[in-house]
Formats: structure tokens, sequence, C-alpha cells
């Protein structure tokens, strides 16, 4: 077991990436805090992993709510090793002016400032323990960006910078920080990506990896592993692509 006697907070756990890592982790020893802003669905999720998997309602932009309910999940975990900001949001597949102020707002506080407000549950946690993971999922759409999704590009291109930023200011306290750029996936947020979910728009996202297939929870859990494992104890700052080589 990779993980054996780690802790992990996962955000955003209760379904797609976000359940296929809190999965995975469980599987290889770690006890989870599994965080999602629906409390039933992350009830559930909690419930098929099993006695090693916390479920707690948390609405990961609010910062009153992050500060509580943090605290409380580092206190049930008896102490915190790995933090996944993996809860993320975005604005349906269109022309960047016709997206609301309030959308664009909620997409950069879901994927952004929830990272802001988890580091400062954590971070001092960590400096107080001498060590500390965080991986953020970022995107491909940070790199290499689609039309249509304008907005949402800019924020995942903040992820995967910040990464980079929280790396640097943070290793001094062995405090180690990554991000996953996962290309597009089979998860919620899909149709959302494509505008429309017809086979035209499936085909023509799949042609745009080169080897032919969109991303899976499997696909970022088995990376999430590795980069949150003691395997990857001299990597930090990395943003990995997680593909197909759509990014080459």
């Amino acid at each position: 077991m990779r993980l054996r006697n780690k802790t992990a907070i996962v955000t955003g756990a209760a379904q797609g990436f976000g359940y296929g890592i809190a999965e995975t982790f469980v599987r290889e020893g770690a006890i989870v805090a599994l965080m999602d802003i629906n409390a039933e669905a992350v009830n559930r999720a909690a419930e098929a992993l099993g006695p090693a998997a916390l479920p707690f309602r948390c609405n990961v932009a609010d910062g009153a709510e992050v500060d509580q309910v943090g605290h409380e999940a580092v206190t049930a975990l008896g102490g915190l090793d790995i933090l996944v900001n993996n809860a993320g949001t975005t604005h349906r597949n269109q022309p960047m002016l016709d997206v609301g102020e309030a959308e664009f707002d909620r997409v950069f506080a879901v994927n952004v400032k929830s990272i802001y407000l988890f580091a400062k549950v954590v971070v001092p946690h960590f400096r107080e323990r001498g060590h500390g993971v965080i991986l953020n999922i970022g995107s491909t759409a940070g790199i290499r960006p689609r039309p249509g999704l304008a907005w949402y590009n800019a924020s995942k291109g903040a992820v995967n910078l910040l990464s980079k930023s929280m790396a640097i200011e943070l290793a001094p306290d062995q405090i180690r920080v990554n991000a996953i750029a996962p290309v597009a996936g089979e998860t919620p947020l899909l149709v959302s990506f494509m505008g429309e979910d017809t086979p035209e728009k499936r085909a023509a996202f799949r042609a745009s990896v080169p080897l032919g297939r969109l991303s899976t929870p499997k696909d970022i859990a088995d990376a999430a592993l590795f980069l949150c494992s003691d395997e990857a104890g001299l990597v930090t700052g990395s943003v990995l692509e997680v593909d197909g080589g759509r990014c080459v």
C-alpha cells in the first residue's frame, strides 16, 4: 500500500476525478476526508468507500465554511499529510462575452479562490508537522485552450501557474506542491465543455487527443497517487499533463 498511514483531504470527491482519487487513496491505505458541496452525494460516496472515508459537506468557495470544515476534517483525521484541490466547475462552451459576471465569478471562486482558502487552513498545519503535499487539479485548458471556454481556460491557467508559485515558496517548509493537467474527461463537466452532447462533438473532442480517447477518473487517480506518494519525494512544481498527447 503506497499511502499506508497517510491522511488526505480530497475536494469535489463525490463524483468524477475526485471520487476516483479518493477511491484510489483508500485502496492504497490512506484515511480520506471527502469534501463536496452536495451533502447527499458525498455521504453516498463515503459509504461506498467504507470506514476509511469520512464525508464532509463543504462549499470550497466560501472562506468561513472552508476554515470551519477544513479544521474539523484535520481534527477528525488526526492530522493531515495530503491535500488534493480537485473541486472545479466551468461555464458552458459559448462566446466569451456571453458569459455573465456572476458565472465568471463562480468559475474563479471554485477553481482558484478555493486553493487560497484551503492553503490558509493546511499550510500552517503542514509547517508545524514539517512536511505536507498539495496537489491541484489544473487542466490542459490552461496550456492548450479550447475555443468557447475562455474564462474556464484562464482559471485553469491560474491553477497551473499557482501550483508552481506555491511550490517555490513552500519548498523550505518541505511542502511539495504539484498539479495535474488532465485532458477533457468522462466526467459530469464534459457536456458543458462541449456545449452540446452529440456524437459529432464527442468525436471531435476525441480526435483532438493523439491517443484517441478522453481521460478517465482512473487515469487521473493513478497520476495523483504517484505525485502524493513518497515515490515522488523530489517532485515539486510539476504540472503533469495526463492528456494522451494533446499538449505536445
